[in-house]
């Protein structure tokens, strides 16, 4: 178990080298802009003064350049060196005219990359901080650089206009940013969890394929066991103290024996029902863990009624422990908030095969239901209790369960009993061909 995460020491995800590559595109294209305006344009500005403020940003991408390329950086490192870069292109504005300068744009950049990477409070602080250097040079600033005419005077309205604007651009960017990377983030959260999910039924599934390699190893050696146990039994006398010992270690072989022939029996009739399985079958494995719940699980397996004739048998899919998976997870989320009865009906055609999870609660909630299948979106009360223990529901469940589905071909609807019904209905459509997902079952159907 791990302890408490101490914040200050939380990678904010933002590499070091794509920091240092940023800022080499800013020293250069601020180079490039200096020595276009003083000696093409010939307008007057105090540019050693600029050159400097250029080259301490320059001196500090080499001193970052020591560390390697590939270091995540901190949290507040990374706020640090986002908080230089407003403040190095504030210096600049501040000798080149203030919000005058066509240029004061710029400020924003380094706003929106500490967006994308950074927590919200971090965020706002930059931005507090960009806001601050934009208020002081409406005030304090060298004049706009200009030359063979007297520089216009731009009136204080139109400056305010700029200030405003900027401000405005500061904030949207900022929470437009840092919002569109914290879904990213909880997007790549979310799979990640749903990758380890699917690892763990795969795993589970393998164990079946090593309980007959153990039987069919452990078959060899026993059976030697065995029949040495019985030549011992028949040469040790009955009265000898030993005769009990070896009658014991005998049984016991033939014991194990037993366990591995029924291991193995059972194995091989599993390996037959995990390859093929009929959607029936798919769904009592599905819901044998409800059975014992207060809520009564309906189950309806048919082809679609009026359908045309050439619907077939039953639907036959190959075993797929992520498709088992998220039909649990939905099971259960019926199972909790249905009063008392879910029903799940199967139906197919020749076409498609249609899966329906409905149950008689309260129903998906109006403001939630077009938002259910993201990340950690969940209408799980907080406070709500299983097995007598607090649980809260983070939103992942569903989220998993709709990824791993329309990975295998899978459509997923959501809807609302119409009324006097109540309840919540999950709609799940497979195109034939994805749901035999095998040439050979295909052509059984």
């Amino acid at each position: 178990m791990t302890g408490p995460v101490n914040p200050a020491h939380e990678s904010s995800g933002l590499r070091l080298q794509t920091t240092v590559r940023l800022r080499w595109v800013a020293v250069a294209g601020q180079l490039l802009t200096v020595f276009f305006v003083d000696q093409l344009l010939g307008f007057h500005f105090p540019i050693v003064a600029c050159l400097i403020v250029i080259a301490l940003s320059a001196l500090l991408n080499l001193f970052l350049t020591r560390h390697p390329a590939s270091k995540r950086l901190d949290e507040g490192p990374a706020m640090w060196l986002m908080g230089f870069d407003i403040f190095q292109l504030g210096v600049l504005l501040f000798l080149t005219g203030g919000l005058q300068n066509p240029f004061g744009l710029l400020i924003v950049v380094p706003v929106a990359v500490s967006a994308s990477s950074l927590p919200l409070s971090k965020t706002m602080l930059l931005s507090g901080f960009a806001i601050l250097c934009a208020t002081v040079l409406i005030w304090f600033h060298f004049p706009l650089p200009w030359s063979g005419q007297p520089a216009p005077v731009l009136p204080s309205i139109y400056i305010y206009g700029v200030w405003t604007a900027l401000t405005s651009c500061i904030v949207f960017s900022a929470v437009y940013s840092w919002r569109v990377g914290q879904e990213r983030r909880q997007m790549s959260e979310a799979l990640s969890a749903a990758e380890m999910v699917l690892a763990r039924e795969q795993r589970l599934s393998a164990l079946d394929g090593l309980a007959a390699a153990a039987a069919h190893e452990l078959g060899t050696p026993l059976g030697t066991i065995t029949l040495v146990s019985k030549e011992l039994l028949r040469s040790v006398p009955e009265d000898s103290p030993h005769y009990e010992d070896v009658a014991l270690l005998r049984s016991q072989a033939e014991r194990c024996r037993e366990i591995l022939g029924r291991l193995s029996g059972r194995t091989q009739e599993q390996d037959e029902v995990f390859e093929r399985m009929p959607i029936g079958q798919m769904i009592e494995e599905v819901i044998d863990p409800y059975r014992q719940s207060d809520k009564r699980i309906e189950v309806n397996v048919h082809a679609v009624e009026g359908g045309d004739d050439k619907a077939g048998g039953e639907p036959v899919m190959r075993r797929n422990p992520g498709i088992i998976y998220s039909l649990g997870n939905l099971v259960e989320n019926a199972v909790d908030f249905a009063r008392k009865k879910v029903e799940i009906t199967a139906e197919w055609d020749r076409r498609n095969v249609y899966l329906t999870i409905r149950d008689d609660g309260p129903g998906f909630q109006a403001g939630i239901m077009g938002r259910l299948g993201e990340p950690y979106v969940t209408t799980r009360p907080q406070a709500q209790r299983r097995g007598g223990v607090p649980e809260t529901g983070l939103g992942l469940g569903f989220f998993i369960a709709k990824t791993l589905l329309e990975r295998s071909g899978a459509r997923l609807s959501l809807r609302n009993a119409r009324p006097p019904k109540t309840g919540a209905v999950v709609e799940i459509t497979w195109p034939r061909e994805a749901f035999y997902r095998a040439k050979d079952l295909a052509e059984t159907a």
